[in-house]
């Protein structure tokens, strides 16, 4: 595989018809972005309104974008179908709230909500993409060309990982049947221990809600679910939390290898060292 390949492309994969990102929060779909254009892909983009970066909305020339509200599935297929790609890249979060409070659904966004027997983050997303397959478009495996920001096996910060092999797996073990259950993706535990488990609220919520129980011998432990569907359900770890590890006073961090990206690699790992907090790769 040559280093502007990635493993998680599909076979036949045919790199001059685009693809089209579909661009949530923060930097994940910048980075993505970035990734995909120094390969001269084609790229278009599917922003949405108050949670996609202004810059990387900006960096786009206006016929290869467009900006839609959360809810308008419609629109969304009506753009896919415009640009003739049969690739399409979900990258980013919606905030979790705009799933369920706010929303403003249009026909078609309704029309498959009324289907739908749960309605969480994981229905929502797999019914989007089933109806982009509709129109023939593919949603592709959201690691796709992040090859090199994944969790690798192994220690990967400067400082020792101190947590005993059976209370890490003890965590692992927990935090796999929590994510299997949708209830969150992540976990605090000390000394054998759950102390928090993540929920509705995400990762950053649950990293201060820890503060009140936590000492240098904490872990957050940070998984995917057994049957994660890749073109959505991506755990990111990033600079914001690392910042609340240090503020929470957790030093250890066990992050899904392969599954996990962490977005500007290497200041994470480098702040990770100098602030002491130990992050392995299971």
């Amino acid at each position: 595989m040559s280093e502007l390949d990635s493993r998680f492309l599909p076979k036949n994969f045919d790199p001059k018809k685009g693809i089209v990102l579909i661009a949530g929060k923060n930097q994940y779909p910048v980075l993505l972005a970035n990734e995909i254009t120094k390969r001269g892909i084609p790229l278009y983009l599917i922003a949405f309104k108050g949670e996609t970066e202004s810059s990387l909305v900006a960096s786009f020339d206006s016929k290869n974008r467009t900006v839609i509200k959360v809810g308008q599935l419609g629109k969304l297929l009506r753009n896919l179908q415009k640009w003739r790609t049969p690739y399409a890249i979900m990258a980013g979060q919606i905030t979790p709230k705009k799933l369920f409070r706010g929303l403003q659904p249009d026909l078609k966004a309704l029309s498959v909500l009324r289907k739908l027997k749960e309605k969480n983050a994981e229905s929502i997303f797999g019914a989007i993409g089933d109806e982009m397959a509709k129109i023939g478009v593919n949603l592709l495996d959201a690691r796709c060309y992040m090859d090199n920001f994944l969790v690798t096996f192994g220690q990967i910060s400067g400082r020792k990982f101190r947590l005993s092999e059976e209370h890490l797996q003890f965590g692992i073990d927990i935090a796999e049947k929590i994510a299997d259950l949708n209830v969150g993706q992540g976990i605090v535990m000390q000394n054998g221990t759950v102390l928090c488990v993540e929920a509705f609220e995400g990762t950053d919520k649950m990293l201060e809600r820890s503060k009140e129980f936590t000492n240098d011998q904490a872990c957050f432990i940070k998984t995917t679910k057994a049957k994660a569907d890749f073109r959505f359900d991506i755990p990111v770890f990033g600079i914001k939390t690392l910042e609340k590890l240090k503020q929470s006073g957790i030093l250890q961090v066990a992050l899904k290898a392969d599954q996990t990206i962490i977005l500007e690699k290497y200041q994470v790992l480098q702040k990770a060292t100098a602030w002491g907090i130990a992050i392995r790769g299971y």
